[in-house]
């Protein structure tokens, strides 16, 4: 199975002002991320990647850009989102196909409002794998919804083949404190990921690594944060969330988690990395200010500009030959370069 202790981002998916996903900006982001040691893969199509907003076919050529812009130096994680099991079990197949090495289920999405049956959700871990055979991820959702698993769900799930890790955002604190002390005695080959992009102090110190969409703008501070926690060292832990801070209010400290992927997209530009922060509905853009507001914590929590885009380029940088064969120039018809960002 893939060794995920480390950071995990889960990037955002790229669009260009007419909507369209900007190819050019998935090799940019993945090629830089894919470049950072101790980044061990990267989850496309989820919450942050805007996944259900996507066809079929551009899920598809999303995970296809993906892996071929970190050139098999890591795996490429597919967001599984469908609503049936059956559905979610062809969508995996497909993953599959454009190259997924494992996936990120979700539980269906019906059950955030209605709750599940007992049962159901090892049902639909079971039957994904045995239809695509690609090693899956648990996903743990907030306490507060009705998709949240118990202690037992969890347990059951992980036992099944196939399931190598847990992204955990329980968020609830006391829950935590209970049940990964369980679930790691339990479960000691389970890898335990933290995706609590707005509590990551707390659980640095319980787990393997971080799956988040954090990582997609401060993975250099957020490796930091993982080796501090590992290291049980608090001081060095909490210098480095005090220096995010800024990032984290700007970012997740929102109305909505929602929003805090619009913020990523800012978060991006003001890196270098894209030029734009474009969403799909029904995501919507952020109001007047936020963006300047971004910048100046992106400013603040020093990091570093390690990108082309978004800066006008009379003569842009060619990208590499390992990035060349989707057909583009590397130059962007805007006039922005579209230059592979180099590790800060």
């Amino acid at each position: 199975m893939l060794d995920l202790r480390g950071l995990t981002p889960a990037p955002v998916t790229p669009f260009l002002p007419n909507g369209d996903v900007d190819y050019p900006a998935i090799y940019r982001l993945g090629s830089w991320l894919g470049s950072i040691d101790g980044v061990k893969g990267l989850v496309v199509l989820g919450h942050a990647g805007e996944g259900t907003f996507l066809t079929q076919d551009e899920q598809a050529d999303v995970i296809r850009a993906f892996v071929k812009s970190v050139d098999n130096k890591i795996p490429i994680i597919a967001g599984i989102t469908g609503e049936g099991t059956e559905v979610a079990a062809l969508e995996a197949k497909r993953a599959v196909e454009a190259g997924a090495q494992a996936g990120l289920l979700y539980p269906s999405h019906g059950w955030l409002r209605f709750g599940y049956q007992p049962g159901a959700p090892q049902d639909r871990y079971r039957r994904v794998y045995e239809v695509s055979k690609l090693p899956l991820i648990l996903f743990q959702y907030p306490d507060n919804t009705k998709a949240t698993y118990n202690l037992q769900t969890m347990l059951d799930i992980s036992a099944l083949p196939g399931v190598f890790a847990m992204k955990n955002g329980v968020r609830n604190m006391r829950r935590w404190d209970t049940e990964i002390p369980v679930i790691r005695a339990e479960r000691p080959e389970l890898q335990i990921l933290t995706c609590h992009d707005e509590y990551l102090l707390h659980t640095a110190f319980d787990v393997d690594g971080m799956l988040v969409g954090y990582g997609n703008i401060a993975p250099e501070l957020l490796l930091e944060l993982i080796s501090a926690g590992k290291a049980r060292d608090y001081p060095r832990a909490r210098a480095a969330h005090d220096k995010l801070l800024p990032v984290t209010k700007a970012v997740y400290h929102r109305g909505s988690h929602m929003e805090g992927t619009v913020a990523l997209k800012h978060a991006l530009v003001a890196r270098g990395i894209l030029n734009d922060a474009t969403v799909r509905s029904p995501l919507l853009p952020l109001p007047e200010g936020a963006e300047q507001e971004i910048h100046a914590a992106v400013a603040a929590a020093a990091l570093s500009v390690v990108g082309t885009a978004g800066k006008a380029s009379k003569q842009a940088a060619p990208l590499p030959k390992a990035m060349q064969s989707n057909g583009t120039n590397g130059t962007l018809e805007n006039g922005h370069s579209n230059g592979v960002a180099v590790t800060a």
